[in-house]
């Protein structure tokens, strides 16, 4: 089986950039950027997916305009929920418990927040649903989960990765079982509003 290609999009720089956003729901400064919706545009994709949070859904819903497809908004594209910390800064967060979230962010969630391996679950099932090539304009938290449940790495692995705002993470996804695998065929990071 040759698998089909999934097409991750990080949203644009949101209206409030450098701040712990997860589940906080802000606008991005530039949700049609140009240069976003030419690097959404250019895709061989059936539909496009999207986060229902504004700073993915705006950029989303100009994209599948641009390329008369069909959008879904799915709330398991969401970036991982940083509880009590969303939208603060990390400089104004405890700094031992931040480093005990980066360090183990399944042990160590954000106070009211969630596990790492909530994201993953989440994230995994929303794979799972996909059978066809797919654009999804979505979060750099959701764009690691999904290479690690696709790829097996682990979350230190993944968030090695730089996913700067609108970088394109693309993967070929072979379904089957009881979650997809995957293997990465490219990787854009040149930063687009």
């Amino acid at each position: 089986m040759s698998g089909f290609l999934v097409h991750l999009l990080r949203h644009g720089a949101p209206i409030r950039p450098g701040l712990m956003l997860g589940h906080g729901d802000v606008a991005a400064i530039a949700p049609a950027a140009p240069a976003l919706i030419a690097r959404g545009t250019g895709l061989d994709i059936a539909g496009i997916v999207s986060s229902d949070l504004r700073r993915a859904a705006q950029s989303g819903q100009a994209i599948a305009a641009a390329a008369n497809r069909p959008l879904t908004l799915d709330a398991r594209w969401r970036e991982l929920d940083f509880g009590a910390w969303d939208g603060l800064a990390p400089a104004d967060l405890p700094a031992d418990e931040l480093a005990r979230f980066w360090d183990d962010p399944d042990r160590c969630p954000p106070p009211g927040g969630e596990r790492w391996s909530d994201l993953t679950a989440r994230v995994g099932r929303a794979l799972a649903d996909l059978s066809a090539a797919t654009l999804v304009v979505t979060h750099a938290g959701a764009m690691r989960a999904a290479l690690c449940v696709l790829t097996g790495l682990d979350h230190r692995q993944g968030w090695a990765i730089d996913l700067p705002y609108g970088a394109l993470l693309s993967l070929r996804v072979w379904p089957g079982g009881d979650r997809p695998s995957g293997q990465i065929v490219g990787l854009q990071t040149d930063e687009v509003l």
